[in-house]
């Protein structure tokens, strides 16, 4: 199934989409396949269907290259991660954001697999997860979801005009109490003020 077909989101409640995610694992080349032969990284995102079923699969094993479909993910459009959205929407390479994590318990290969956790088209959202030292990857979105995703911006996201910050030379000055403070350019006088 080609990324172009996704369906109509839902309009009933909050704007959502179906989707499942394809994780792949490739081999590596050089110096670093000595202690690492492989890697896996997100390959997709892919509408989801109901022939997919309820957990991961294997979709391809070749020499050691495979791919993992995961299927059952909603993304969800949030009013207060609107700017988010219109960050993600308007870069030249709008994109889905996957954070996901090595499944060490994986009971379907006989190595760990990686799981997705969880999908989003917000950068913000995406920035806290890697704030967060998550594993997050990104794959282009195509026009369609953006589109989605921008109509959704256009009718919740509200620009804040900037304010003009005060220059911090007008700021009272205070010390580590709180409490008021004072500089002064007067030369101390009187004893043990340097006076010869």
């Amino acid at each position: 199934m080609s990324s172009s077909e996704f369906p109509a989101p839902g309009t009933v409640g909050r704007p959502t989409l179906d989707v499942a995610v394809v994780m792949r694992r490739e081999r590596l080349h050089g110096p670093s396949s000595h202690w690492q032969p492989w890697r896996w990284t997100l390959d997709s995102v892919i509408p989801d269907a109901p022939g997919f079923g309820a957990g991961p699969r294997l979709l391809h094993d070749d020499d050691g290259a495979q791919r993992w479909l995961h299927p059952g993910y909603k993304v969800e459009l949030f009013r207060d991660e609107a700017e988010g959205y219109h960050l993600n929407a308007t870069t030249p390479a709008p994109c889905w954001f996957v954070l996901w994590r090595m499944d060490e318990e994986a009971t379907l290969a006989p190595e760990p697999i990686p799981r997705p956790v969880v999908v989003t088209l917000s950068y913000y959202e995406a920035g806290r997860w890697l704030d967060a030292q998550e594993t997050v990857e990104q794959v282009p979105a195509p026009p369609e979801v953006i589109d989605w995703v921008r109509d959704f911006v256009d009718a919740h996201y509200v620009i804040e005009p900037k304010r003009r910050r005060r220059p911090e030379s007008f700021r009272p000055l205070v010390d580590r109490f709180g409490n008021a403070a004072s500089v002064t350019t007067e030369k101390k006088r009187g004893p043990g003020a340097g006076d010869v």
